[in-house]
């Protein structure tokens, strides 16, 4: 397989760089398999419909243009590397469930149907209790005589549907044609693919196996049934066969438990690095980049990514990386994305005095911000990132933003949190129960001073180690505030204490505090039982069944005697 193919019927006005085969014949590839192309009329893994738009945009002279055209094809090259977006195959049968609430809607449809094409259904709407899995796989729950019947269907016809969320296979003749709808339906029988779309850490993720359900953001904003919640075990549960690639999903993870199959958080990394000193425009694929058609200015690049996959960590890596505004396109941006830019302009604006990044949502606004759009003086940082979580990105680029200054605080909100914890350290044991709810790493303990630290740039202000800490008025947050200051990113203490030392060998097994609070507690009731049962409570576990021992062979002793 060869890399890289340009293909134009017409030629180009300029050369391309030699790492780049240039066609103007389709009859010339017959048989040959390319990595990146330009075009769908040709057969390649990667289709980059950003060079065509570069190239017939671009104010760019030609020796930029050729070196630019070459970074197109190696950022989209990148993309192919780090791509996780297995195409998978679904079984589709024949059957097909119409559901209406007019009989009439029914026989309209049922007559453009050919004999026998398909195994058929027919459901009142009424008697739709629930509907169940997806495409291929529908079950169907009804209500009939009194009783819960399952329907098993692989695509379902629904006049007017009134589900809350998209599933794929459910097609409503009231927003399209019939014949389009049965143009789909056959389609799908003769072959039906996708693509997985996200990919899932669990052991970052906010929702996974907590006790309390504190953190289901992904599900809240998914429009269709790609992400579920299995609330019993507290799993989420994925139908990606259901995805629609918006991103809503990915932007407003707080973790970065999510990210995109098609463009990881790493590819993006290594994509950034082709924009240093270059005017980024990155353009959604909610905005067709075949239908925008205006002057890119001087040293504008564009990148084409898949939904709105951007959050706050990468908006900061594009623009450091850039030292340039950014210009971000999308039709409906994502709620996540939408957050992440007003957090990110907010921040700009205090630091620089400047906006960050412009959001745009047709050609006028594009064009507008095209003649705004510069560089920021002093505002390039950049260091490897590869393999780092989502909110440690942040904090390394965003510590540099701030550097000695107090830039006050910015205000985060309903999609993307960030807070600070706070302990009473007259009420906290450091049973640790905390840090162990903690799985971004923002608390944590060290064992060489025996203290409880907190690092409030790694905190997703989840809530997690609140619920789950034991004490009354001990540990609290303060939420929706990200501190612009040294100190927001430096550990700090929130409590300390020295180990007990067992009165009976000496050893140091406990915090001092958690004894004296157990002490507080059950000493009262163990000393009217037995002092060495009161003892116990300030010995370490090899001591304590010594202590006791030791009373009952004392009194056995004097028994005997």
């Amino acid at each position: 397989m060869q890399e890289y193919i340009y293909y134009n019927k017409n030629g180009l006005d300029f050369p391309l760089s030699e790492k780049i085969q240039v066609t103007t014949n389709l009859d010339d590839l017959e048989g040959k398999s390319f990595l990146i192309s330009n075009s769908n009329e040709l057969k390649s893994e990667f289709i980059a419909n950003e060079i065509d738009f570069y190239i017939k945009n671009s104010q760019d002279n030609f020796s930029d243009k050729i070196s630019n055209v070459l970074k197109l094809y190696e950022i989209n090259g990148i993309k192919f590397d780090f791509a996780q977006d297995i195409s998978q195959d679904l079984h589709i049968s024949n059957s097909l469930m119409v559901v209406y609430e007019n009989v009439e809607d029914y026989n309209n449809f049922v007559k453009n149907l050919k004999k026998d094409e398909f195994e058929l259904y027919r459901v009142e709407e009424k008697l739709i209790k629930e509907i169940k899995n997806s495409i291929g796989n529908f079950e169907v729950i009804v209500n009939s005589n009194d009783k819960k019947i399952v329907l098993n269907t692989s695509q379902i016809v629904w006049f007017n549907q009134k589900l809350k969320k998209v599933k794929k296979g459910i097609f409503d003749p009231s927003l399209t044609s019939i014949e389009e709808i049965l143009e789909s339906l056959r389609e799908n029988i003769d072959s039906f693919s996708f693509r997985k779309t996200i990919t899932y850490d669990k052991s970052i993720c906010q929702y996974h196996e907590r006790k309390d359900e504190i953190c289901s953001k992904c599900e809240e904003v998914c429009p269709t049934n790609a992400i579920r919640k299995d609330e019993e075990n507290r799993r989420l549960v994925f139908s990606l066969v259901d995805c629609i690639t918006c991103g809503e999903c990915i932007s407003s993870c707080p973790s970065g438990a999510l990210s995109s199959a098609a463009t990881s958080r790493d590819s993006l990394y290594e994509i950034s690095q082709f924009y240093k000193k270059t005017k980024p425009l990155i353009i959604s694929s909610k905005s067709n980049i075949k239908d925008i058609n205006v002057a890119l200015k001087i040293n504008v690049l564009p990148l084409s990514i898949i939904g709105d996959i951007f959050d706050e960590a990468m908006f900061l890596t594009y623009l450091q990386v850039s030292g340039s505004q950014l210009i971000y396109f999308s039709n409906d941006i994502s709620k996540g994305t939408f957050e992440s830019i007003r957090i990110i302009n907010d921040i700009y604006m205090k630091k620089y005095g400047k906006i960050a990044v412009y959001l745009v949502k047709n050609i006028d606004e594009l064009e507008d911000a095209l003649e705004k759009q510069e560089f920021i003086e002093n505002s390039y940082y950049n260091f490897n990132q590869s393999d780092m979580k989502k909110r440690e990105i942040f904090s390394y680029r965003l510590q540099n933003l701030v550097g000695n200054d107090d830039l006050g605080v910015v205000k985060t909100g309903e999609h993307i949190h960030y807070g600070r914890v706070l302990v009473n350290e007259a009420n906290c044991t450091l049973c640790l129960s905390c840090v162990g709810a903690c799985n971004v790493d923002a608390l944590f303990a060290n064992e060489s001073d025996f203290t409880l630290r907190v690092n409030p740039s790694l905190c997703t202000a989840c809530g997690y180690c609140e619920a789950v800490c034991p004490e009354t008025d001990c540990l609290t947050i303060n939420y929706d505030e990200l501190e612009l200051n040294p100190t927001w990113f430096k550990e700090s203490i929130l409590a300390k204490d020295k180990l007990f030392a067992c009165v009976e060998c000496g050893v140091e097994f406990a915090t001092t505090k958690a004894i004296e609070k157990i002490a507080r507690m059950m000493e009262p009731i163990f000393a009217k039982q037995s002092p060495a049962k009161a003892r116990s409570l300030y010995c370490c576990a090899n001591c304590k069944p010594k202590v006791m021992i030791m009373e009952e062979l004392s009194k056995n002793a004097k028994y005997t005697n």
